[in-house]
């Protein structure tokens, strides 16, 4: 997982610092190429800010599953506990 959050990384700057000096070398006014420049870096925001609440969405219900999953064996670990002690419980009795 680690390795494709790195590419993925990797590829979005590649794609970035691609952009800004095809802007930057484009023959556009100075005017208009900063225009260029700070609408791709909003864009560029705006995807990061993307990713990182779908890998927030993504963590929280990972979080939310291994909760509900140690809780079940809990229960069952509980339950298995209580059944040995009313089993032993009846053994002496």
């Amino acid at each position: 997982m680690k390795k494709s959050g790195n590419v993925i990384g990797a590829l979005l700057l590649g794609a970035t610092v691609g952009a800004a000096l095809g802007i930057l070398l484009a023959p556009d006014k100075g005017s208009e190429t900063r225009k260029k420049i700070i609408g791709g870096a909003k864009d560029f925001t705006e995807d990061i800010k993307k990713k990182a609440k779908e890998a927030s969405e993504k963590l929280k219900n990972k979080a939310d599953e291994a909760a509900d999953y140690a809780e079940s064996k809990a229960d069952e670990y509980k339950t298995k506990a209580k059944n040995k002690a009313d089993q032993y419980s009846s053994s002496i009795n």
